[in-house]
């Protein structure tokens, strides 16, 4: 089967369009799925930093989301014809798996962040028959076809429109997830979101959902005006005594934050700017020592890292769309689409933060 898919040779390059060759139907447990849209994520873009760690060329994108047009047999509990959101691989029996913690799945990083499943890298070549990196994240969507573990997928309604869930897989899901899971956020608690990106807005989504009082730090004003839009309270990252501020905002310091950023100071900041007995998580991957200051930690104060939101796609994905069908998770209106054919422009407008969130949506598809 030959179709497009945007590749990325180096970690220097450009993505390329390029027919791919997919070499074998679904094995058992898999399905197809021709994709109607697909986010573009930072853990997307942060590949050319990666310092060789990820097997180039690829095709990238996890934030998949289309229709089921192929199966491998009745186990995958999926139909030709289902509307579906890909997520992030996971193994499904290791302890945490088993646990119903798939995000610390003991195989993530093989199967997510270095292209995944060797086993099957033959079956996925470029037009000259060269290897690319076999499933990214389990599906490698910045295509027309992706082949996905049925661990992956997640039916959804098919009244809603999929050119705009994919994001729902992994970047919303992260922002959600972390209020309702990782934070069981509720009416009238307080939280402080580093950061207004997509993981930092849907977390602010989330959290009015739940009844909470919000506050939202960035210097960027159009991504503060956002989270006004959402009902947060606006506070530019540059604001003097910014704990002191958010302190005041959350009478008396805010029960959680969410740093979204992996600045070393705005990190302080939050830890600053909790009550006692406080909880920060962290979203982005630091890549240097992190330095706390003096008393930060203190009177039960405490620092986590948090992946995928902790969240159970299954679970959480349904729960997401049932929120914005009731007009209280508004995601869309962080979306702008782009023709998969414009996949570097939308790169550029993401390292800019001219957009919150890019779909790419291949030929022919369209909202």
């Amino acid at each position: 089967m030959r179709f497009g898919a945007a590749v990325l040779r180096s970690y220097e390059s450009r993505f390329a369009i390029e027919e791919v060759i997919l070499n074998a139907g679904p094995a058992d447990g898999e399905v197809l799925v021709e994709i109607a849209g697909c986010g573009m994520c930072r853990t997307d873009l942060a590949v050319r930093r990666s310092a060789g760690r990820s097997p180039l060329p690829a095709v990238l994108g996890h934030e998949g989301a289309g229709v089921v047009v192929e199966t491998g047999g009745p186990g995958t509990g999926l139909s030709v014809g289902d509307h579906v959101v890909l997520s992030f691989d996971s193994c499904g029996h290791c302890r945490n798996c088993m646990g119903a913690a798939p995000a610390y799945c003991d195989s993530f990083a093989s199967l997510n962040l270095f292209g995944g499943r060797k086993e099957n890298a033959k079956r996925f070549t470029d037009a000259a028959g060269g290897e690319l990196a076999p499933r990214w994240f389990g599906q490698s969507s910045f295509a027309e076809y992706a082949m996905v573990p049925a661990r992956n997928v997640v039916r959804v309604d098919p009244s809603l429109p999929i050119e705009l869930l994919g994001p729902l897989g992994c970047g919303f899901l992260t922002g959600a997830g972390a209020v309702f899971n990782s934070f069981g956020v509720g009416p009238g608690d307080t939280l402080a979101v580093f950061g207004a990106g997509a993981v930092g807005l849907a977390a602010v989504m989330a959290a009015t959902a739940t009844g909470a009082v919000t506050v939202a730090v960035d210097r960027h004003p159009e991504r503060l005006a956002l989270a006004e839009r959402f009902r947060a309270i606006p506070l530019n990252a540059a604001t003097a005594d910014l704990p002191d501020r958010i302190r005041q905002l959350t009478d008396g310091g805010a029960q959680y934050a969410l740093d979204t950023t992996g600045s070393a100071q705005l990190i302080n900041d939050a830890l600053r700017a909790l009550r006692p007995t406080g909880h920060l998580g962290l979203v982005a991957r630091l890549h240097t020592a992190l330095p706390l200051e003096p008393g930060t930690l203190d009177r039960g104060r405490r620092i986590s890292h948090l992946c995928e939101g902790d969240a159970v796609p299954g679970l959480l994905i349904p729960r997401l769309t049932g929120l914005w069908q009731a007009g209280r998770f508004p995601f869309d209106q962080l979306i702008r689409t782009y023709p998969l054919a414009d996949i570097n422009e939308a790169e550029r407008d993401c390292d800019a933060g001219r957009v919150v969130k890019p779909v790419l949506v291949p030929e022919g598809r369209g909202p």
